[in-house]
């Protein structure tokens, strides 16, 4: 009467094991979706396969819904690396202070959110006073955190200063939204903007930058705090040894919109946190 329950149970286990050992020779990637999936994929692509020449290991992107799942699937190890925002990151951290911020792009250190709008009698912040606004993704550091901290400082509270604040889930749809006059304003990174110029995605004769933010820490790379320390080292140094000389390794920083990587740490993140909790996004 066993035979059968110890068969299946053999069966699981064996299923199980089979997963773990497939998993641990795959290192499994994703990023915030601060862009459309299909962009997120074809920037990936390059990167991928370069990790899986240096790590000697199957390297698999694996698309999320929205920020937070970002966030959770990390927490739960059900991802190994993940490209954060500032504010992400800091989520992350929080729930698991163990999990490692790599590495960043140079640009990363001095970022930028960029204030645009199709209204040519716009000028500044006090010209939107009473229309309408558009963030990106609530959970994101340069399309709502960062700018939404910086307008606070200056007395600026987004929900009555404009008659109407809308989230486009996206740095890209944001633009798309100003253009097509969904909203008399909106903000987005400036990385993404300068993208969008460069695509010809946005027409500069309809949508113009009318201010930008201070400057402050963003995205990074990090890994779950459980992972291999070995592993999390050639990581590292993968990412350190893209060299913007050689054509190869261009054409993967180009994508990414870097001039190169640098090493970053936790502490780099501290004043994203303390502008959460003054725009009251963490408790």
């Amino acid at each position: 009467m066993l035979k059968r329950p110890l068969a299946l149970f053999a069966g699981l286990l064996l299923s199980c094991t089979s997963y773990l050992a497939q998993a641990a020779d795959t290192l499994r990637v994703s990023a915030i979706p601060d862009e459309a999936p299909t962009e997120l994929l074809r920037k990936f692509k390059p990167l991928g396969e370069y990790l899986e020449q240096k790590l000697g290991m199957k390297v698999e992107f694996v698309p999320v819904a929205d920020y937070p799942a970002v966030v959770e699937s990390l927490v739960a190890n059900k991802l190994d690396m993940a490209w954060l925002g500032g504010f992400t990151f800091v989520q992350v951290h929080l729930k698991d202070p163990t999990a490692t911020p790599l590495v960043q792009r140079e640009q990363d250190a001095k970022f930028t959110s960029k204030f645009i709008t199709a209204n040519p009698d716009v000028k500044s912040l006090a010209d939107l006073k009473g229309k309408t606004f558009a963030f990106g993704s609530i959970s994101s550091t340069s399309g709502s955190l960062m700018p939404r901290y910086f307008m606070l400082k200056d007395g600026i509270k987004p929900e009555t200063y404009f008659s109407r604040v809308a989230y486009s889930g996206a740095h890209d749809a944001t633009a798309a939204w100003v253009q097509a006059g969904k909203a008399d304003g909106g903000v987005l990174n400036a990385s993404v903007w300068e993208k969008l110029v460069a695509s010809g995605k946005v027409d500069t004769n309809k949508v113009k930058v009318f201010a930008t933010t201070p400057s402050y820490f963003d995205y990074n790379w990090t890994v779950r705090g459980s992972l291999d320390p070995a592993l999390k080292d050639k990581i590292k140094q993968a990412f350190l040894d893209l060299d913007p000389a050689k054509p190869a390794d261009k054409a993967i920083l180009d994508l990414q919109a870097a001039s190169r990587f640098i090493e970053t740490s936790p502490d780099n993140y501290k004043g994203i946190e303390e502008a959460a909790r003054a725009a009251e996004l963490l408790k």
